[in-house]
């Protein structure tokens, strides 16, 4: 039998007159009187504020351009930049006048961008530089434009716009009021570990539902927070950011390089910081890397401090008082041990967040003993990146917490995770017969995931239903698990588990280069990439670490075989996405021969 969990009801809305759409949210929260800044944005000479007059007035003036351009309600604008204001300010005055919104990442191949143009039909789009804008040039063949801007042509945009206004004062304010909450706000193509993208529709009312629900949960979101954001505003989460931030009041910090989060995370200092896993497994590796270097009484001190954390964070996930004693020697802990390791992160990091991908509850246990709360989330861009997250207050490590307000969650007879809710999306465009697999009759969204609910309600993911293994014996293993388990250790960057059809269960193991080099020079061992990746030194190095990954686990599941690859997996050979998930079958047809090779 099905088990399912209904989260409390969303709180009643108040009747309005207006549609509740994402211009609207935006144009209620300016007119809100909200705490400046709305934004923090990088300049030469330091980080600075946007005021949400400020960010209004330029959104304004971009929606009256685009309707200068000939745009109108359910027209395409396509989107093509890192993390940056631009992005954001191009996307909200698309909203203002239900221009549809096509996001494009900023490594996506000319190729797949061509194919999402001309399967959008869009006409427009708005890069942020001269390499994007050759980019789409060159697929104009397949996907002809009538209008290519750049970041830097905004301001002639912007002027336009204002000449606009001066004749049609109107035409923003009566483009929002003709939207309705049925009308479609962006079509986001999912970017995919298998095959083509599929172009989720995402309605006004599917993003409102998730930002209302976060605007609920205000333990989880403050006015007043900082969020520093680094994901592609092209993911579906970095938009809920967005639209949540102009909900709630907080402030969102553009960070378009990922590789200066340590940096930007000094200067804002955030209160959350949302991300995929593979930052938070980096931090977890270097801080790991450091405390091992620490000897004699360091050391002593650090062991001392991680066992007093383990001990507190054991207590407050019991939701149990902490003895005064215990109490003391925590605080005490935090002023020598973990006070340095959160200034890494700004020093005043309430939680951050991590999802679209697994990790490994070892690695939220390490980060809580050091009195660092990291919070799993879940959600798909079907439903608008919004079904479960754990709280501050009530969390549950290894899950993907509960359900949001309005969302409902249920384990179909296979395991298959179902979401129901005003999040869920419309469909796939001009994929009826994808559409018609995802979505049940009754509106539940089939998610492709493997899970449980455990009694108190906390959703749990086991793994991809398309990814199980079935073995040559006929048994199932999850692959997943095993690469969460392998990505613990400093070592290692990314894992791949095979098996299927197999006799036995083996992996693909990339290196952690880093570690790896400093581990080898600690040794006085020397040589490229490559050459340590095939020295045995390195392979009994991970032997170790597969043996560690094998201990808790039956004899079924054990990885009998590895290879160490030469380079790591890469975006730009097709191996990742842009979120950094593994693409398996692309992996798996690159490294072939070395999967042969396992089972010689």
């Amino acid at each position: 039998m099905a088990t399912e969990a209904t989260p409390q009801a969303a709180a009643a809305r108040v009747p309005s007159e207006r549609a509740r759409t994402i211009g609207r949210v935006w144009r209620d929260a300016v007119s809100a009187g909200r705490a400046d800044p709305a934004y923090l944005v990088e300049r030469d000479d330091g980080w600075r504020p946007v005021s949400w007059q400020d960010a209004d007035r330029r959104v304004d003036e971009l929606a009256h351009g685009l309707l200068a351009l000939g745009l109108r309600k359910g027209d395409r604008l396509a989107l093509l930049g890192a993390t940056r204001l631009e992005w954001a300010l191009v996307d909200l005055a698309a909203n203002l006048v239900g221009v549809v919104v096509v996001p494009l990442y900023p490594t996506s191949s000319a190729r797949d961008c061509g194919y999402i143009l001309s399967h959008s039909g869009t006409k427009v789009a708005v890069v942020e530089d001269d390499v994007q804008r050759a980019k789409l040039e060159s697929v104009r063949e397949v996907a002809p434009l009538d209008h290519l801007l750049t970041f830097p042509d905004l301001d002639a945009l912007a002027e336009r716009g204002r000449a606009h206004r001066e004749e049609h004062p109107q035409a923003v304010g009566e483009a929002l009021a003709a939207l309705s909450e049925e009308d479609v706000l962006m079509i986001v193509y999912t970017s995919g570990t298998t095959g083509p993208p599929k172009g989720c529709v995402l309605l006004q009312r599917n993003y409102v539902a998730v930002v209302d629900a976060l605007d609920e949960m205000r333990e989880l979101n403050q006015p007043g927070d900082v969020f520093l954001l680094f994901l592609p505003l092209a993911h579906s989460y970095a938009q809920l950011v967005l639209y949540a931030g102009a909900a709630i009041g907080y402030t969102v910090a553009f960070l378009p390089d990922m590789t200066r989060i340590a940096d930007a995370a000094q200067a804002v200092r955030p209160t959350s910081m949302p991300s995929v896993p593979r930052v938070y497994e980096k931090v977890h590796a270097a801080v790991v890397a450091q405390f091992d270097a620490a000897t004699g009484v360091k050391r002593r001190l650090i062991d001392w401090a991680l066992a007093v954390g383990r001990r507190v964070s054991a207590l407050r996930r019991e939701d149990r008082a902490v003895p005064r004693g215990l109490a003391f020697q925590h605080r005490l802990a935090d002023r020598l041990v973990y006070s340095k390791v959160k200034a890494r992160l700004g020093g005043r990091l309430r939680y951050g967040i991590s999802g679209a991908a697994p990790i490994a509850a070892q690695i939220l246990e390490f980060f809580h003993a050091l009195d660092i709360l990291v919070l799993e989330g879940y959600g798909l861009t079907e439903s608008s990146s919004g079904c479960s997250v754990n709280r501050p207050s009530r969390y549950r490590f290894g899950t993907v917490g509960r359900p949001l307000p309005g969302v409902e969650v249920r384990i179909d007879e296979d395991g298959e995770i179902l979401i129901r809710g005003d999040n869920v999306f419309a469909g796939y465009y001009r994929e009826e017969e994808a559409t018609l697999a995802a979505l049940t009759e009754d509106g539940w969204l089939r998610t492709g995931d493997v899970g449980e609910l455990d009694p108190d309600g906390f959703l749990r993911i086991t793994d991809r239903k398309k990814d199980i293994l079935v073995t040559a014996g006929g048994k199932n293993v999850s692959p997943q698990n095993i690469e969460t388990d392998l990505k613990t250790s400093k070592y290692v960057s990314q894992a791949l588990v095979v098996g299927d059809r197999r006799p036995y269960v083996a992996a693909l193991v990339t290196l952690d280069e880093p570690e790896v080099r400093r581990w080898a020079e600690e040794r006085g061992l020397t040589g490229s990439s490559a050459e340590l990746a095939a020295s045995d030194d390195v392979r009994g190095l991970i032997q170790e670490v597969v043996d560690r990954a094998n201990r808790e686990r039956g004899r079924v599941e054990q990885v009998k075989r590895f290879r160490v690859l030469p380079r790591d997996f890469s975006q730009e050979d097709g191996e990742l996405t842009p979120t950094m998930k593994v693409r398996r079958r692309v992996c798996e047809q690159h490294f072939a021969a070395e999967i042969e090779a396992l089972y010689s």
